[in-house]
């Protein structure tokens, strides 16, 4: 499964109830569900997923005072699944309309997202680890892992439908916090890189470099795209 709009109408769980009326958006690798419910959205995480959101809820916690992320309304869970609800954003992502129809513009504004972000939050005070040392499984050889460039909080998912932009054409918020970690940027440059080809199609890669403010690293991008495969 590939995550994207879905293609038919999914129902609310019953444990929603009390968001009738909510639509459903986006479907992820795993079958978790998004809805839109207007004010706010839901994202929903069957049992048989095996997936939970504790991750998301508390680094979307952390990350809250320095950075734009949704903010969070209700956590619950039940024998069928669990939920997460948060405030909506007066924005899209980027992978939807208006923004796939423009997706120079989509793309820059994924880079400076992703920047600000790298900017945002603060290194020391970062309790969660995304090193090449904690995601390479064992028996698997990509070769020497590069020196870092530059130590940062990272995304750990910076494909391109986790950025919003707003009605402006502009950066508005960072979105599915649940991989959070310490690492070398370039492990969230080189997969925010391979993502435009996923969602817009070729050629926007040098609008996404020149909204984070650099220029392309080959070897670099090339090992962690290595080590993103490698997860899969």
């Amino acid at each position: 499964m590939v995550a994207s709009a879905p293609r038919e109408p999914i129902p609310l769980p019953p444990a929603l109830a009390e968001y009738a009326g909510a639509t459903a958006i986006w479907l992820n690798e795993a079958g978790g569900v998004t809805f839109d419910a207007g004010d706010r959205f839901i994202k929903w995480n069957p049992r048989e997923t095996g997936i939970s959101l504790d991750d998301e809820v508390v680094r979307l916690a952390w990350a809250a005072p320095w950075h734009p992320v949704p903010r969070i309304i209700e956590v619950g869970s039940d024998a069928t699944g669990e939920w997460l609800v948060t405030a909506a954003i007066p924005a899209h992502s980027a992978v939807v309309e208006p923004w796939v129809s423009q997706p120079a513009i989509a793309a820059r504004e994924i880079g400076i997202g992703l920047r600000r972000f790298h900017d945002d939050l603060p290194v020391d005070e970062c309790a969660w680890d995304w090193s090449v040392e904690s995601r390479l499984r064992p028996g698997i050889d990509l070769g020497p892992v590069p020196a870092i460039d530059r130590l940062v909080v990272c995304h750990g998912d910076a494909c391109a439908p986790n950025t919003l932009i707003g009605d402006d054409g502009r950066f508005a918020a960072t979105v599915d916090l649940g991989q959070l970690g310490v690492a070398d940027r370039w492990a969230d440059l080189a997969v925010g890189a391979m993502s435009l080809e996923w969602n817009f199609g070729a050629g926007f890669e040098a609008d996404f470099f020149a909204g984070y403010g650099i220029a392309p690293d080959d070897a670099r991008i090339r090992f962690y795209q290595a080590l993103w495969n490698a997860e899969e």
